[in-house]
Formats: C-alpha cells, sequence, structure tokens
C-alpha cells in the first residue's frame, strides 16, 4: 500500500537519489490534480463546494466567499468578458462564445472580512478591439450585505460607465461562505491526497514524510516519527486521509505544521491562520467545477487590455505596477481607492506620458527648461485658461465627461449640464450639498482631507523625500516662500493632496481655526504628475506658482495650506480670506482648468495621520480620498479650560 512500505520505516527517506524521485513526482502530481480537478469539478474526492450560506452577523465575520458570476443579458454585439475587482486584485473570466446570452459560470474565492474589502466592482468589457476592449457595463456589490440576505442568487443591473448611466443590461451572480472548519478539513484532504502516489486511500510513513518536508516547517521535519504515530490512532502503520486531516487540523491550532505553501513556496505568517487557509485553498484549486477566473491583475482596465497591449507589455515598452515606478514612469497610474479598498487606474495620453518623461525626466529636458520651457509651459497654461473661459469651449465638456465616463458622476454635482456656459464653469462645478459628508463633523481634533484627490501622508518630511518627493532641493521654507517663517513647521508631518483633471476641484479646509495670512508666491507651471515630482531634475512644489495660507487652529497649532498651480491651471481663487473664522470642511477655494495640488505642513507631533494613509504612502501609493473623509487625530494635549468654544472628541480610532 502506498509508495514503498506500509509500515514505519524511516531509512526509506535516506536516499538522495530516493528523495529527488519522490520531490519530483510529488510536483507533477500536484499539478496533475490541478488539472484533472478543473476538467471533471468537485474536490479532491469529487464532492461539490458548500451551498450558500446566510451570514447571521457581519460584525466579526471574517471567512472565505464564493462569488460566481453565472450569466449576463445585453445587447451584444461581438464576444465578451467580465473582470471581478476586489481590494488589490482583479479577476477575469474567459471570453463568452454566446453573442445573445453569455453563460460564464466563472468563480473566485475571496477572503472576507468586516475591516477588510467587501465590495467588489463588476465590469463587462466587449472584447472587439485589438489594442483595449471596451467597457460597456459595470456594478457594484456590496458581499457582505449580499450574504446577510436569504438568497443565494441575486440579478444586478448593468450601468453604462457614461452618464447618465442608464441601465444596459442584467448580470446574474451568486455568493456563498465557506465554512472554516470544513474548508479546512477538504484542504487538508486535497493536498494529502497528491502524496497517496497509488491511491489507495492510506498513506504509508514515506508519502507522509514527503508531505511533511513539502510543509517546510524544520521542527515538524524533526518530529516526523512521533507525528507519525499521533495521526496512526489505530496503530496498523498506515493512516487515512481523514485521520490525517483530522491531524492537521489539531496541529493548526496548536503548532502549525505548515510554513510555506507547498504549491508556490510562499512564506506562511504564523500569526495569519485565515489568509494562509485562503492562500492555500486558492493556490490548490477552488475545485467547484465551474471555470475559475485567472488572477494576476491589478485593476479591471489591465485584464481588458488586448494582445497589442500585452506585446508591448512584453517589449517593456509599458508595466503595471504600484508604486513609485508605476507613478514616475507609465502611461497608467495605480491608486488605491479609500471608499471602495481596491486599486483602481488614472489612465494618461500615450503622447502626453511621452512628452512628459522627455521634459521632466532626462538631463536634455533640464537644459530645455532653462532654454525657454518655463515660459512656454506659462504661455500655454494662459492661452489655454482664455480659451476655457470663452462660450465656444462649452461644446468640449461632453467629450471631457466621456473620456472619463466611470470617474465623474453627474449625479453629485448641483448643476445639470445645461448650466454650464463654458469649459471652466464646468470644471470648477460644485456639488450636492451633504454628497461629501464631514467626518466627526462636531469634532475640531479630527482633521479631514482637502479635496477629491490622491494623497500622500508622511510623519516627516524626510520621509516624503525618501518615499516621493525627488527634487534635489525642496526644503519646507522653499515650499512656503521667504515670507513665512517656516520654524513652526521644520520636521513636521506633510500631506499632499494631488487633483486629477476629472476631480472635482474646489478645495476645502482640513481644520478649523483662523486665516492669520495669505501669501502669493509667482512661479512656473510644471507639471504636478508624479512623472515630475519624482523627477530629480525640477523641483514641482517649491518652484510652481502658488499660494501660501497660514492656519491657527485651537487644536493642531499652525496648519500651512499650499495651493499649488500646474500646467494649464490658469488661477488660484480663495472663497475665504485673511481674518476669517473657518470652520473643517468648508470650502476655501478652486483651482481652474488642470490638475493641480494642495500641500498641507502640520507643526511637528501635532496631529496622527491615519494608519491606512501612512502604509500606502510608505509604498509609495497614492489613496484615492474624498473631501471631508477622516485624515488624522490631534496628539496635542489641550485642556478644556483652554478650549471654551471648541467641541472635542475623546476617539477610539
Amino acid at each position: 500500500m502506498g509508495n514503498g512500505s506500509s509500515k514505519l520505516d524511516s531509512s526509506s527517506s535516506s536516499d538522495p537519489d530516493v528523495e529527488e524521485s519522490r520531490g519530483s513526482r510529488f510536483k507533477k502530481r500536484m499539478h496533475l490534480r490541478r488539472f484533472l480537478r478543473r476538467r471533471r469539478g468537485g474536490d479532491a474526492n469529487g464532492k461539490g463546494i458548500c451551498s450558500h450560506t446566510k451570514l447571521g452577523s457581519v460584525e466579526d465575520f471574517a471567512g472565505i466567499a464564493v462569488l460566481t458570476l453565472i450569466s449576463a443579458q445585453m445587447n451584444f454585439k461581438d464576444k465578451w468578458l467580465a473582470c471581478v475587482s476586489f481590494g488589490e486584485q482583479t479577476f477575469r473570466t474567459g471570453i463568452s462564445d454566446h453573442t445573445k446570452d453569455p453563460a460564464w459560470n466563472s468563480e473566485k474565492k475571496l477572503l472576507l472580512e468586516k475591516d477588510g474589502p467587501h465590495i467588489a466592482r463588476i465590469s463587462v468589457f466587449e472584447t472587439n478591439r485589438i489594442s483595449r476592449n471596451n467597457l460597456v457595463g459595470y456594478c457594484e456589490i456590496d458581499l457582505l450585505e449580499f450574504l446577510s440576505q436569504d438568497s443565494s442568487s441575486e440579478e444586478l443591473k448593468l450601468l453604462d460607465p457614461s452618464p447618465p448611466n442608464a441601465v444596459v443590461g442584467k448580470i446574474y451572480v451568486s455568493c456563498s461562505v465557506e465554512d472554516p472548519i470544513e474548508t479546512e478539513k477538504r484542504f487538508a484532504k486535497r493536498i494529502l491526497s497528491i502524496v497517496d502516489y497509488n491511491e489507495d486511500g492510506e498513506l504509508s510513513f514515506p508519502e507522509f514524510s514527503d508531505l511533511i518536508d513539502a510543509f517546510g516547517n524544520q521542527v515538524a521535519a524533526s518530529k516526523k516519527e512521533e507525528l507519525f504515530k499521533a495521526a496512526d490512532k489505530n496503530g496498523d502503520g498506515v493512516v487515512t486521509l481523514d485521520e490525517l486531516a483530522a491531524l492537521l487540523a489539531a496541529q493548526q491550532e496548536k503548532e502549525p505544521l505548515m510554513n510555506r505553501c507547498p504549491v508556490c513556496g510562499e512564506v506562511l505568517e504564523v500569526s495569519d491562520k485565515l489568509n494562509n487557509m485562503i492562500h492555500l485553498t486558492l493556490c490548490f484549486d477552488e475545485g467547484t467545477g465551474n471555470q475559475v477566473m485567472t488572477g494576476g491583475f491589478l485593476t479591471d482596465k489591465q485584464a481588458a487590455y488586448g494582445w497589442m497591449f500585452k506585446l508591448s507589455e512584453w517589449a517593456h515598452f509599458s508595466s503595471y505596477d504600484v508604486g513609485l515606478n508605476s507613478g514616475s514612469s507609465a502611461s497608467h497610474i495605480v491608486v488605491y481607492d479609500r471608499q471602495k479598498k481596491r486599486l483602481v487606474e488614472e489612465i494618461i495620453d500615450g503622447k502626453i506620458v511621452l512628452s512628459m518623461r522627455a521634459i521632466y525626466q532626462s538631463k536634455v529636458g533640464l537644459a530645455l527648461m532653462d532654454k525657454g520651457v518655463k515660459e512656454l509651459l506659462h504661455g500655454i497654461s494662459e492661452k489655454q485658461g482664455k480659451r476655457m473661459d470663452s462660450v465656444e469651449s462649452a461644446k468640449d465638456i461632453p467629450h471631457f465627461i466621456e473620456s472619463f465616463k466611470d470617474q465623474i458622476n453627474m449625479n453629485e454635482v448641483k448643476h445639470p449640464l445645461e448650466y454650464f456656459k463654458t469649459f471652466n464653469e464646468f470644471f470648477i462645478r460644485e456639488l450636492k450639498p451633504d454628497v461629501r459628508p464631514i467626518a466627526h463633523v462636531k469634532c475640531d481634533d479630527v482633521a479631514v482631507c482637502a479635496a477629491d484627490c490622491r494623497l500622500m501622508a508622511f510623519k516627516s518630511i524626510d520621509d516624503s523625500l525618501r518615499l516621493w518627493i525627488k527634487g534635489r532641493k525642496f526644503s519646507v521654507q522653499g515650499l512656503l516662500g521667504q515670507e513665512i517663517s517656516a520654524g513652526a513647521f521644520m520636521d513636521g508631518t506633510l500631506v499632499i493632496f494631488r487633483l486629477a483633471p476629472q476631480d472635482y476641484h474646489r478645495f476645502h479646509f482640513p481644520v478649523s481655526g483662523f486665516i492669520e495670512q495669505i501669501v502669493d508666491i509667482p512661479g512656473c507651471l510644471y507639471t504636478v504628475n508624479p512623472i515630475a515630482v519624482n523627477s530629480k531634475y525640477c523641483n514641482v512644489f517649491t518652484e510652481n506658482k502658488r499660494s501660501v495660507a497660514i492656519i491657527s487652529s485651537s487644536d493642531f497649532g499652525k496648519v500651512s495650506f499650499v495651493a499649488i498651480g500646474a500646467t494649464m491651471v490658469g488661477s488660484i481663487t480663495f472663497t475665504k480670506g485673511k481674518g476669517d473664522y473657518v470652520k473643517k470642511g468648508e470650502e476655501f477655494g478652486y483651482f481652474s482648468f488642470g490638475g493641480s495640488t494642495v500641500i498641507c505642513v502640520f507643526e511637528k507631533d501635532s496631529i496622527q495621520i491615519d494608519e491606512d494613509l501612512l502604509a500606502n504612502s510608505s509604498r509609495s501609493l497614492e489613496t484615492l480620498v474624498r473631501v471631508g473623509t477622516k485624515l488624522g487625530v490631534s496628539t496635542r494635549r489641550v485642556s478644556q479650560a483652554d478650549l471654551p468654544d471648541v467641541r472635542r472628541c475623546a476617539l477610539d480610532d
């Protein structure tokens, strides 16, 4: 029975040639098992995965959810595929062969927990494009909310990504929860069946020894005989799969046997049992008989690119990544959406990217700047600003909205489209009241985000220089200019709010207090795109045109608020002035056409920035945030007697 003797024989694993042969067989059988399970369906024993389980409470839930895209109904013209974006991962289905009613029956297992991602975006793409497939419909589903319902399946409306987001079809999905204990048992049976070389349902010691070696746990490897005897309950010298599954489950609770994944070799954290389980489950196969979605993508746009883009990626003309490399060189910037808890993509025209690289990331570009490019950029911005104030510019609004069709929500805009008589009127559009609620609105010791933007936050100026700002001469004094004393802000906390053209372009106060002064500083109009910010040849933030305001706050001390102009930004307009008392979340002003940036510098040790923002920034990953969402909490210890008119909050977070 098994491979070699069924009795305990420690000598059987000592021959190096035998070990090499077993290792090779182990890998081959592991991949063969995964393939056969995909072909025939079911788990390692031919059984299907669990049916729908309703969640009694989502408060402390953590587990594995199985999301299945069953089919869709639309007026299809060609073949189609769908992508599911969840957290920092995106998965895609195969291409449907049904032009009228695509039936994917595609599934993916997802780690689901209360404080983690729980909103999945489903995007449907038409696949008749050579270079880039066309997004034709999308929907979002809150998986925790879905799993709290009685029904295991649902019909969702697919929305046109272009305003006014009309319904263009339907997609049918199901979602279920796997019981953690059953998942663990099924996984154990799955992995252990791989080393049952003759498939007799029993494991000899040599087979058991191979399995322990694959786990990568040196302590367990030194106790193979002890573990084998513990599993062999009836002492017959062989162990059934059920017996070994029980041993693995018992050991996982007190002393886990697996230190690394036998499939991919990734090290497993001892303290992260749930994530380890889903990692192992995903690595080995989901085994329900449905088509398993392809992973390895960051965003749905990346997953939906056609073969020409893949060719360029292979030729190193383009690359997908998060962090500094992507932000400084790629034609697509990947950022983390804080609200949806997933990665999203900011597309930039390829020709613009090439020109920005040539100007901002080369010595030749630096020489060009010294020979008139600064004046050229300034002239282009002034000319474009005047054009955007003309009545003729209004015809550009629909095309602009179409270009950012899944990033501009017209339902949030205060006025209808026909209200705007020029492009700039639309660009500085106001939003409806309450679409940007202010976090802890009555608590002045909680700071909020100043704009709809991509945010970077750093505990100190040194951190920002190490991780994001690469200009060789950047300094706080250079940022604030000569008229403002920078002493209070030295080694302070720095927050960068980068606004892209598609964003709502009004900026707001992050804290409550008095405006002490406002100083206008003339300068260049470099782009604020990361390509320029990450350049060592120029200093965007200290050389660009900007306006600096100092806000005196009881809870945060002095806060410098720097509005920075950029290429195509004709003006910075303030709606509040020196001496005004302002409340956090109130409007402070707006930028005219173009991308732009706000930088806030807090005094040292005056604010505790939210950990998720700092964690993303430490990866050089921008976080997509909205006006009024929480930025951080005051760390200043000011007595209530000193603040008779300010309401303070005692916040656990």
